[in-house]
């Protein structure tokens, strides 16, 4: 075989690979899942690697750092394979930065943060929205909210848990209160006690299926096998709060949202009592966008809400979504289009999405 061809073949086996065009597009996402080498200069590189591209019949690819060194090459000065990479080590300052705003007893200011970690304020904050999907500011008031939460459910009043929490006046915690725990601080001290919530438990194709209404809207559709189990799940939600059930009128609600299951293109218009954080609720507004009979990609909605690299966030904020259905998060699956795991089962999404699909 003559030289020319073998090169050829040699760049055919490498332009045919799917690892290619990560190395050709320098994506940073691929950073870690695999390694190249270059054979006319010695070295093995990230596949987000600044410098030159290489001919494709000059490389190689491997799956770790010590497979390239096995085969004699070594590291990439300028990507330095063997170290963090640029991706892992930014998230290893956010890291840092989101433990020290925990931590912290007074809110830190950006520049404060900035230096703790070692960048620019302006670096920073943007590298922080991209690894969290929240700014810092976001964060800390989600952070200090957690902390209000765990003290109220302490032997605390609600005056200490506001200040051991990080706010300065009790009525800036007060203007955010109703937003951050979904009813009164009394109320959530005392585990939902003085909050009404109505349910009603029904059958559908999918199995059972409980709706729950609180005075603000539909606050959870939960489904599995066992109606009791779902009972037992709104009471760990709420353990405190008064659930009434089976009361006339809200099998009417169950009817609703099951005929939404049967036949997806009559719609639904109920009002949500909708609770999460501040990116959970974008997240989770982007999802109710979604046409039935659609489907979108995590990263789409990360891109959406306009944070492309948020995607890990997105599926999060999927994973959290206790409303069933009216918020359709069945109708995210990966890039591949492969589905992923969701809350009530893959069994139950495929078969959403294949009735959607149908109409």
């Amino acid at each position: 075989m003559s030289k020319a061809s073998e090169n050829e073949k040699l760049a055919a086996a490498t332009t045919g690979d799917p690892r290619w065009a990560s190395v050709v597009a320098k994506d940073k996402d691929a950073d870690g899942s695999f390694f190249y080498s270059v054979r006319t200069t010695g070295v093995f590189c990230r596949p987000s690697c600044g410098g030159r591209l290489a001919r494709p019949e000059n490389v190689c690819f491997y799956a770790t750092t010590e497979e390239a060194e096995q085969a004699g090459f070594r590291a990439c000065k300028r990507c330095k394979p063997t170290g963090l990479s640029l991706t892992e080590a930014n998230a290893a300052k956010i890291a840092k930065a989101c433990r020290r705003i925990e931590n912290a007893e007074e809110p830190l200011s950006l520049e404060e943060l900035a230096g703790i970690v070692g960048i620019s304020p302006f670096h920073f904050h943007r590298t922080f929205k991209a690894v969290t999907g929240l700014t810092p500011v976001e964060y800390a008031d989600a952070a200090r909210a957690k902390r209000v939460r765990e003290t109220l459910n302490k032997d605390h009043t609600i005056t200490d848990a506001i200040y051991d929490a990080g706010y300065n006046s009790s009525s800036r915690f007060y203007s955010s209160s109703d937003r951050m725990l979904g009813m009164t601080p009394k109320s959530f001290r005392n585990g939902g006690k003085d909050t009404v919530i109505h349910f009603a438990v029904g059958e559908c194709s999918l199995g059972s299926i409980l709706v729950a209404k609180s005075d603000r809207g539909v606050c959870a559709v939960l489904l599995g096998d066992d109606p009791d189990s779902l009972a037992r799940d709104l009471q760990d939600k709420f353990p405190r709060a008064e659930l009434i059930g089976g009361e006339t009128g809200y099998e009417e609600l169950v009817a609703k949202v099951v005929g939404l299951i049967e036949n997806p293109g009559t719609g639904l218009d109920l009002p949500l009592d909708i609770q999460g954080t501040v990116f959970q609720r974008r997240v989770w507004n982007a999802l109710q966008q979604i046409p039935v009979g659609s489907t979108v990609s995590y990263a789409d909605i990360a891109k959406k809400i306009g944070m492309p690299k948020a995607v890990r966030a997105v599926a999060q904020a999927c994973a959290s979504n206790s409303i069933a259905v009216a918020i359709p998060c069945h109708r995210v699956v990966k890039s591949d289009g492969a589905l992923s795991g969701y809350r009530w089962g893959v069994e139950r999404k495929q078969t959403l999405l294949n009735r959607e699909a149908a109409q």
